[in-house]
């Protein structure tokens, strides 16, 4: 009987004892094992045996996700314009070299933000604002390379800066907008300018060539007339009616002139300038013979 209470009691212990020595390791996580205080192992994703009793001790454990990191920094353009920059850093551990990221930073961060800082404030100052603003893509990779080759000492990989903000000072950008307005209401006014004189010159195109339309139509007509005319002369000439070449013209243009007044009428005009006298009569005769002779 006392032989089994001893074996159980030594069984008891040794499942004591091996459960005090297990431990469990996380996906994407390490653990670095110091034993008496001394580096002795880093153990992977997993469950491992340890030396119980504090012989062996979970120093750390160490993520090999990626992280980052938002770091705002102030600095000054070549045009002496003060602008604050956020800075976003993604980095990770290096697998091959976790002890180093471990025993050589005690505050990885914050010397990562320092390195940004330092790179910032020598490539930025070489820069005008405007300048900036179109390369900032550019500086975030050269940021990104000089603070990589930095970090890997330490056992970090930088996978990627970006500067995702650049913020002038207040008055500044404020000025910048009132400058950018002004460019686009001056754009505007040249473009309204330019439609109108495009209106113009098209209204101007389009009455000239109205204009000419009309004097051909004028002209047309006229001599529409004057070969009618010319064609009811010759027929009365062939009648033989015993008149003059001029008395048919004559009677022909008297003929054409009341035509004319009808036309008048017909168009819903009321009041017709006429002679008072006969004479009034031949002397508008004579007046329309001579300017058809002058044509």
């Amino acid at each position: 009987m006392g032989i089994f209470i001893f074996l159980c009691i030594v069984l008891l212990f040794c499942i004591i004892l091996i459960a005090s020595g297990l431990y469990v390791v996380r996906q994407q996580t390490v653990a670095i094992i110091e034993r008496f205080g001394r580096y002795q192992v880093t153990s992977s994703s997993g469950i491992h045996l340890r030396l119980p009793f504090g012989i062996d001790k979970i120093a750390a454990r160490v993520q090999l996700r990626l992280l980052q990191s938002e770091i705002i920094v102030e600095t000054k353009t070549k045009d002496n314009v003060f602008v604050t920059l956020n800075i976003a850093t993604q980095y990770r551990v290096n697998e091959q070299n976790v002890t180093d990221a471990y025993y050589k930073l005690m505050r990885p961060e914050a010397q990562i933000k320092s390195y940004i800082e330092d790179a910032l404030r020598s490539s930025v100052p070489k820069l005008t604002l405007d300048e900036l603003f179109e390369k900032k893509d550019e500086i975030a990779l050269e940021v990104q390379h000089q603070v990589a080759e930095e970090m890997s000492t330490y056992g970090y990989i930088i996978v990627k800066t970006l500067i995702t903000k650049v913020e002038p000072d207040a008055e500044v950008k404020q000025s910048m907008n009132e400058i950018n307005a002004a460019q686009r209401k001056r754009v505007a006014a040249q473009e309204l300018a330019e439609a109108d004189k495009i209106k113009i010159v098209t209204a101007a195109s389009a009455e000239a060539e109205k204009d000419r339309l009309h004097g051909v139509g004028i002209a047309q007509q006229r001599k529409a007339i004057v070969d009618g005319l010319a064609e009811s002369i010759a027929e009365l000439k062939q009648a033989n009616v015993g008149m003059t070449e001029e008395q048919i013209m004559s009677i022909l243009l008297t003929n054409q002139y009341l035509d004319t007044l009808n036309q008048f009428a017909a168009g819903g005009n009321q009041t017709v300038f006429l002679p008072n006298n006969p004479e009034g009569v031949e002397d508008m005769r004579t007046q329309i013979l001579s300017a058809l002779k002058a044509q």
